[in-house]
């Protein structure tokens, strides 16, 4: 029996069925039609579907949909700004080369962005701490890393992320 809940995502109310069983990320991608987060193993082990709720980076083919409700998610399309300006995070990546293929990226960076609202100012081992749940198999993290310091120092100069 599907159960009626409510919750924000992307900064917008929503009330939605959800069946007892379903995950967050199939919440998001076949009802919300929010392809962004990407389902890669489908075990929480890769990284690719991290979305933030309330704030905090987690797996969204492990978390329960249900548990979302009353709660704020935000997945890779609510970063952009308003007439579809990056945040800082996703434009560090941009400038930065943090994005070859893509798939891992929508995580990559709401992993990065959860990490710079919690420590503005993070050394590279901060950082790999924080993406150690994220794995890529283009970049060797080099330039993920630079990027997310860029979005860093990008943030501390005032730029919205």
């Amino acid at each position: 029996m599907r159960q009626s809940m409510e919750l924000t995502v992307n900064g917008m109310a929503v009330r939605v069925e959800v069946a007892p069983g379903a995950r967050l990320i199939d919440l998001l991608r076949d009802t919300l039609n929010l392809t962004g987060t990407k389902e890669g193993c489908g075990e929480g082990e890769c990284g690719a579907c991290t979305v933030l709720v309330d704030g905090r980076a987690v797996n969204a083919c492990l978390f329960p949909a249900l548990e979302a409700g009353g709660r704020g998610v935000t997945t890779i399309e609510g970063l952009a700004g308003p007439g579809g300006e990056l945040s800082a995070v996703q434009q560090a990546f941009v400038d930065r080369g943090g994005i070859q293929c893509g798939f891992c990226s929508p995580g990559m960076i709401l992993a990065a962005t959860a990490l710079l609202r919690e420590n503005p100012d993070p050394t590279d081992t901060d950082i790999r701490e924080a993406l150690v749940g994220n794995l890529c198999r283009c970049t060797g993290y080099v330039q993920i890393v630079e990027s997310v310091r860029h979005a860093a120092a990008a943030l501390r100069a005032g730029k919205e992320g």
